[in-house]
């Protein structure tokens, strides 16, 4: 019975997934790649952003990750939905909601959600590497501003 329940779930949160985000990261994920290396700078900076913005006030240090994954991934789901509420057509706003939306795509997939629809699956995967590329770029930064600081 548990187990139904749980796929149960798993379900609904797939079909939130692709009423809400599923457009939206794929939309940013196709254009992280037609874009050249400045322009994915920026793409890393919008990631990044939106993770932070997304991450618990408080840590507690008894979550487990896939608990910790879906607290982050139900929180970047509540800003697109409030910036979709918005319906801005400025690109700037469009591409934060979209930055959002892949936020919460990597954090589902990481959280195992999507084990129950291959397509889904495949897209949150994409959104993970990106993410963990847009961390190590910003990572890279902060090691050479705090080095370039050192200096002078």
């Amino acid at each position: 019975m548990l187990r139904w329940f749980r796929s149960d779930w798993r379900r609904a949160a797939i079909r939130a997934d692709r009423k809400y985000i599923l457009a939206r990261a794929r939309r940013f994920l196709i254009n992280y790649l037609a874009s050249d290396e400045l322009q994915k700078q920026r793409y890393y900076e919008l990631i990044a952003g939106a993770v932070a913005g997304c991450q618990p006030y408080l840590s507690d240090p008894d979550l487990k990750n896939t608990e910790l994954s879906q607290i982050i991934a139900e929180t970047a789901l509540r800003v697109v939905k409030s910036r979709q509420r918005q319906a801005t057509t400025e690109q700037a706003a469009i591409s934060i909601t979209d930055a959002y939306a892949t936020v919460a795509m990597a954090y589902r997939r990481a959280a195992a959600i999507y084990v129950l629809d291959e397509e889904i699956q495949q897209i949150g995967t994409a959104a993970v590497h990106l993410l963990t590329m847009a961390n190590s770029y910003m990572a890279a930064q902060s090691t050479d501003t705090t080095l370039a600081a050192r200096q002078n």
